[in-house]
């Protein structure tokens, strides 16, 4: 089996299911590579340190981490195989002093409603990591020591938004035009991305326009830092995925190798 690359991609409120085009273009991904082994999940709705890895029983419950949607929603399921070997793998991979946590938490919104467009038949072990930090250079590394996981039929997926200025939404409709703060931001994104600027991306808090409002809370750009840490050489220029807005935020996605 060749190498599996590593994605960061905009996963998206449940709604996304229901969304013709963007769901076409994230099951597209799939087409790119081979079927992954098993795939490794860091989504930006779980923030804990420790290091913690989601319950590896088959069949593992989904968190329905939102509200206000339709009921259909929280009935939905995504039972995958069991994935005790692959967390028996991460853990191996940290070093001494780190040790990782298994807990008994399912997968959130941000790891299921991807997975769950992308590989609809749910039959491959799913594992979810925290994110232990907001840290760019500690996640990085992170993504580093996962690394080889590629080369063992392993998907990794950081999976958040390019931008996420919920609070400053003011039109709701899907086909939003993107505000300023957002596409300001994206354009900084897409740039830095050309050039695979990894320094000037961890230093998006001082360098990148209107960051207070495309990331009031910067969870969902931080994934990103653990796929970039996860690519061959992380200075290399990321495939773009997916470009475009979606309620005026970017769902920018991108493929390393």
């Amino acid at each position: 089996m060749t190498s599996l690359p590593a994605l960061y991609i905009g996963h998206g409120a449940p709604l996304l299911l229901d969304d013709p085009i963007w769901s076409s273009q994230i099951a597209d991904i799939t087409k790119k590579f081979e079927k992954p082994k098993a795939i490794l999940i860091v989504s930006a709705h779980w923030e804990s340190a420790p290091i913690s890895i989601s319950s590896p029983i088959a069949g593992t419950p989904l968190v329905y981490d939102f509200g206000g949607f339709a009921p259909k929603y929280y009935q939905m399921t995504y039972e995958t195989p069991d994935a005790s070997a692959l967390a028996a793998r991460i853990a191996a991979m940290m070093p001494d002093h780190q040790s990782v946590h298994e807990s008994q938490r399912g997968l959130d919104h941000g790891a299921w409603v991807p997975l769950k467009i992308m590989y609809p038949d749910a039959d491959i072990p799913v594992l979810q990591m925290s994110m232990p930090t907001s840290d760019p250079g500690t996640l990085l590394e992170l993504g580093r020591r996962l690394r080889p996981l590629r080369e063992e039929g392993v998907l990794i997926i950081g999976s958040g938004f390019m931008t996420h200025g919920l609070p400053f939404l003011r039109d709701w409709s899907i086909d939003a035009a993107a505000p300023g703060w957002s596409s300001e931001f994206d354009h900084w994104a897409k740039d830095a991305l050309s050039r695979g600027d990894v320094e000037t991306l961890a230093a998006y808090k001082d360098l990148a326009p209107a960051v207070a409002f495309a990331h009031p809370t910067v969870e969902h750009f931080t994934p990103l830092f653990v796929t970039l840490g996860a690519a061959s050489n992380p200075e290399d220029v990321p495939e773009t995925l997916i470009e475009g807005f979606w309620m005026g935020l970017s769902k920018r996605s991108l493929l390393v190798a």
